[in-house]
């Protein structure tokens, strides 16, 4: 990447560019200002600031828990880190489904309150009274189609989507939905890759994976899990680029062998 292409902001304008250049989007989950910093020097293109917080950062079985407050906290630690990113915040269940008028509040209470640059809420055909809402007062929106976790009751299972034809078909006519109505992006989740890749051909608009195969125009991945900080959590589409699991574990074993023998600290680490 040249130094122009790490230091020049990425906007939804530009994630169109790119993916009219055919360069790939990367995109990464964050919670926590020091994370964010590291990862927007590294040259990240888009945080997602994700309620999968609420499974990584809380303790959660699934994302439901997880509030508005919530939700506003870490994407106020994460802007303050960026200076370069996108930063895109998932607006959490119960915040719009349902209801345009408190969707439209809860993206307001997240644009104001965090100084994000766009939200991301999950769904097709049944929520876009609230996408036409949000989009009405210049909030931009990326959509979310597949696998949504925030349905986890409704489908009883995390397992791959849209491998029938009616569900592909339907997937397919939402996203040209989300796009019709304005939204700049579309994150696709563990769908087949031959589908991802038809998504992705149809829309003018970038269309993200997870788990979704690699002719999308970009992927995103749960930080905590492509660190290696999770280690109980092993889907397919899942590459671990570290094993700070053991790092960590090491390094707390560590500390504690060195407190308990009085080796911590030495003479040079006092005053």
């Amino acid at each position: 990447m040249s130094t122009e292409g790490k230091t020049r902001p990425v906007t939804t304008h530009r994630l169109v560019e790119m993916k009219q250049r055919g360069e790939k989007i990367t995109m990464l989950t964050a919670y926590d200002y020091s994370t964010a910093r590291i990862m927007d020097e590294a040259g990240m293109d888009v945080i997602l600031v994700g309620d999968s917080a609420a499974n990584v950062m809380a303790g959660f079985n699934s994302t439901l828990p997880i509030t508005l407050d919530h939700m506003i906290y870490h994407a106020q630690s994460v802007v303050r880190a960026v200076k370069r990113a996108l930063v895109v915040v998932d607006l959490p269940f119960g915040t719009y489904q349902g209801n345009s008028k408190e969707a439209l509040a809860s993206a307001v209470r997240i644009m104001t309150e965090t100084e994000a640059n766009a939200i991301k809420l999950e769904g097709g055909v049944e929520i876009i009274e609230s996408v036409q809402r949000i989009l009405s007062a210049g909030i931009p929106i990326m959509g979310h189609l597949g696998l949504t976790p925030q349905s986890i009751n409704k489908f009883g299972t995390y397992s791959v989507r849209a491998k029938e034809e009616a569900e592909a078909e339907k997937l397919l006519r939402d996203a040209q939905l989300l796009e019709k109505t304005g939204c700049f992006g579309v994150v696709v989740e563990k769908i087949p890759a031959a589908l991802g890749t038809k998504v992705a051909q149809s829309l003018e608009i970038p269309v993200i994976s997870i788990g979704a195969g690699g002719g999308c125009d970009g992927q995103v991945l749960v930080v905590h899990d492509m660190l290696g900080i999770t280690n109980e959590f092993s889907p397919r589409f899942l590459r671990r680029y570290a094993d700070l699991y053991g790092v960590m574990t090491d390094a707390f074993t560590h500390y504690i062998e060195d407190v308990k023998s009085g080796d911590f600290p030495n003479d040079e680490e006092q005053y």
